[in-house]
């Protein structure tokens, strides 16, 4: 079964609607792309739609949530990381205000939208704003567990959802925690550290790996900041390589936080799968990928290369 993780963010949020009164949601014109319409027809006196008007939208749910509001602010990844930058890091950061900025259609895999909308930057760029917390769930079931924790917590969060249908993973007895990454799969031999979809190519890479005899290990790390820095320090310790895979550009992404934990406390052999330092394409998500090597047979491909070079 295949769900993408905006439309199981909107139906979080529908439900969520129904638990705390509190919750209120703000879309820059784009909550039939975002889901947050789900929303909006059970709850219309709490959605605000804010118009193309991205730095608005995120300084008035800035202002709800110092009258005890709980504001989920969406749109396009491209725009809530870009344009509204300064706002984000002004009125929801700078204030520690408890604005959740969820944002959809994040990566290449946006599709035909093309380089323009494709954010393959928007991770590195929350990541460097201090008191923000930093999410991207690999599939539908993770990303609404994601959405109950963030409700919970008190603080800027940023969670990026993707476009496209992807296969649901998790069951409902997967446990998220802020912080925390989940490891899917043990190994002794190479670690894949991934998340958001390509979680789901991480998976199959490692039963790739199982057939060539290379054991590795699995881990989503959904959330990037705070990273689970003890996971991460355990699996380099025990299998001595990393490869990171992520739909973002290997700069300021997930290889850069999990390279920064390794540098300072356990230095290992480690590589990427990500975007290299070019803004993507228009075409068809599935055909981005590919050409992109944003797949399980380049996560092999690096992970075997690492694993040659311990001998």
């Amino acid at each position: 079964m295949k769900k993408a993780t905006r439309q199981a963010y909107g139906e979080a949020l529908e439900k969520l609607g129904h638990k705390n009164s509190n919750v209120v949601v703000l879309d820059a014109d784009l909550s039939g792309s975002t889901k947050t319409a789900i929303f909006k027809k059970s709850f219309p006196e709490r959605f605000f739609n804010m118009g193309i008007a991205e730095a608005n939208m995120v300084d008035t749910a800035a202002g709800f949530s110092q009258v005890g509001k709980i504001p989920f602010a969406s749109t396009f990844s491209m725009f809530g990381a870009g344009r509204a930058f300064e706002q984000v890091r002004q009125s929801m950061a700078y204030q520690k205000a408890n604005v959740k900025l969820v944002t959809t259609h994040g990566g290449i895999s946006v599709g035909e939208d093309g380089g323009s909308h494709q954010s393959i930057e928007d991770v590195a760029i929350m990541r460097t704003i201090p008191n923000m917390t930093v999410i991207v769930p690999a599939d539908a079931t993770e990303t609404e567990k994601v959405i109950n924790a963030i409700a919970e917590y008190v603080g800027p969060v940023y969670v990026r959802c993707s476009r496209m249908d992807t296969e649901i993973l998790f069951d409902e007895n997967y446990h998220f925690e802020i912080g925390k990454g989940n490891l899917l799969k043990d190994g002794d031999d190479v670690t894949i550290i991934a998340n958001g979809l390509m979680v789901e190519e991480a998976l199959k890479a490692q039963q790739m790996l199982s057939e060539k005899k290379i054991s590795a290990a699995v881990i989503n790390m959904a959330c990037i900041k705070p990273i689970d820095k003890e996971l991460i320090v355990k699996y380099a310790k025990k299998t001595g390589a990393i490869v990171t895979a992520e739909e973002h550009s290997y700069i300021g992404g997930l290889y850069g936080a999990v390279s920064e934990v390794v540098s300072k406390e356990y230095p290992v052999r480690m590589d990427y799968v990500a975007m290299e330092d070019q803004f993507g394409k228009s075409g068809k998500p599935e055909e981005l990928m590919r050409y992109f090597n944003l797949t399980a047979e380049a996560i092999v491909k690096k992970a075997e290369a690492l694993y040659s070079s311990k001998k």
